[in-house]
Order: structure tokens, then C-alpha cells, then sequence
């Protein structure tokens, strides 16, 4: 090769290594870099904004199966429709009554002689309501009674069941049944989710009822 071509050669080799050297240096870190990292922001951006715009257009639509969820669970049998502890509570006793009298009219052959609230610990997603019941039964009544409660709508479940034989016998002066079996159990039902919690407080006899304890 000659000297002129390879001086030629020489020269722009070095000439491409000082603009590879000042690309590096100079233009690469302050621009190259700097672009790249707003176009990945702007890219970024565009990502954001085209999620957002779905979940805009399908708000209706979430709004909608929302409504018709709380809808279909309102009417869920399962649960106590009552949306506060006090107000199940009431509605359990009455319940209770109503069954108790089904099952004894006049209180002949069953009576309640005590129920009582019981405080609940808090749960995390279905408050619970308790009554503690005692009743004074024949057999064949109680049977009812426990299966009206356990198998109406809405669910109610019967816990803690201690039944005691007594002596039977008829008193003419005295309404009621003298003797019989002495029944105690907790008489409880679930809230809904999203009910008002119970609010801590000591249990007491509700009205009505005597003051013997469970």
C-alpha cells in the first residue's frame, strides 16, 4: 500500500476514534441518555393513561355488578337481615317467642323462663348474635322448638345444648308446665358483612324475662 493511502487509512481511523471518543464523552451521557430516559417516561405515561381510560369505561359496568352483588345479598336467607346487633338481638328473641309458641299455645306444655344477650367477641367478617335461652319443655314441644329454629330462614343455629329431666306433675292453681325438661342453649344467627359491630357491654336479662341464670 502506498504511504499516501496508508497515511489516508491512519487519518481517518484516528479521525472515527476521537468521534467515537466525543460521542462517548460528550453526546451520549448529556443527550443520548437523557432522551432515552423521557421516552420511557412518556411510554410510561401513555400506559398509565391508556389503564385509566379502561377502568373509566368500565366503571359502569363494575358499578353495575356491584349493585347487583349487594343486591343478590341482601337477599341471601342466610344471613339476619337486621343491620345492627341490638336490632338482631330483638329479632331473635322474637323468634324464639313466636316458635315457643307455635309449638306450646298458651304455654301449656313449653315456656321460656329466661333469655339473655350474650357479648360476642368481634370477628372479622360476620358478626355473630347470641342469646342464651332456657326453656321448661315437654319432649315432643322441645323437638319442635329445635327444629323450627334450626330449620326456618334465616339460618339460626342452636349451640351449647344441656337438657335436664325434672319430675312431671300438674299444679290446677298454676299456668304452665311444672317440671318437665329443663333446656338451656345459646340461640345465635350471623350479620351480614359490613354490619355495625357489636358495642362492648355486659350482658343483661332482656325484658320479659326472669332473672334465673343460665
Amino acid at each position: 500500500m502506498p504511504v499516501n493511502d496508508r497515511d489516508r487509512w491512519l487519518a481517518l481511523g484516528l479521525l472515527a476514534a476521537v468521534l467515537l471518543l466525543a460521542y462517548a464523552v460528550l453526546i451520549h451521557p448529556w443527550f443520548t441518555v437523557p432522551m432515552r430516559a423521557v421516552g420511557e417516561r412518556i411510554d410510561g405515561a401513555r400506559e398509565r393513561e391508556l389503564r385509566l381510560r379502561t377502568e373509566i369505561n368500565q366503571a359502569p359496568v363494575v358499578r353495575q355488578r356491584l349493585q347487583q352483588a349487594r343486591a343478590a345479598l341482601a337477599r341471601t336467607p342466610g344471613f339476619l337481615p337486621e343491620r345492627s346487633p341490638e336490632l338482631a338481638t330483638a329479632a331473635l328473641v322474637q323468634r324464639l317467642e313466636a316458635v315457643v309458641s307455635q309449638a306450646s299455645p298458651g304455654r301449656r306444655a313449653c315456656e321460656i323462663t329466661n333469655r339473655s344477650p350474650l357479648q360476642e367477641p368481634p370477628r372479622e367478617k360476620y358478626p355473630r348474635v347470641t342469646i342464651q335461652v332456657r326453656l321448661r319443655c315437654g319432649t315432643p314441644e322441645l323437638a319442635n322448638v329445635l327444629h323450627s329454629l334450626e330449620g326456618g330462614m334465616p339460618r339460626l343455629f342452636v349451640g351449647n345444648l344441656n337438657v335436664l329431666g325434672q319430675r312431671v306433675f300438674f299444679n290446677p292453681g298454676q299456668s304452665g308446665t311444672q317440671g318437665g325438661l329443663d333446656v338451656s342453649f345459646d340461640l345465635y344467627g350471623y350479620l351480614q358483612p359490613g354490619a355495625v359491630p357489636p358495642r362492648p357491654q355486659r350482658a343483661a336479662p332482656l325484658p320479659g324475662g326472669n332473672d334465673d341464670a343460665l
